[in-house]
């Protein structure tokens, strides 16, 4: 029998006056599935990796992200800037 594991969710931001994106909410179960929620309602595009989920769940509230993953959240930052040009022009 495979245990179903809980939902994890997990925000990370990044402003240009900051040394690093940061950890701005998490939550799991019923609290990850609002921050999913309100992401949408917000047009927020949500990134789905479970993996990186899983290491940004162990950091800290307003904690900035370890150099060990900037390379993967740059490159998922990339993208959703990407999917927000995309979106901002009206094309799908």
């Amino acid at each position: 029998m495979t245990k179903k594991k809980t939902k994890k969710a997990v925000a990370v931001k990044y402003d240009i006056k900051d040394i690093a994106p940061k950890v701005i909410a998490k939550g799991k179960g019923y609290v990850a599935e609002k921050i999913i929620e309100k992401a949408k309602q917000e047009n927020i595009p949500v990134y789905k990796d479970q993996n990186v989920a899983e290491k940004l769940f162990n950091l800290e509230l307003q904690e900035y992200i370890p150099e060990d993953l900037y390379e993967v959240v740059a490159q998922i930052l990339v993208f959703i800037g990407y999917l927000d040009k995309i979106n901002s022009n009206g094309e799908k």
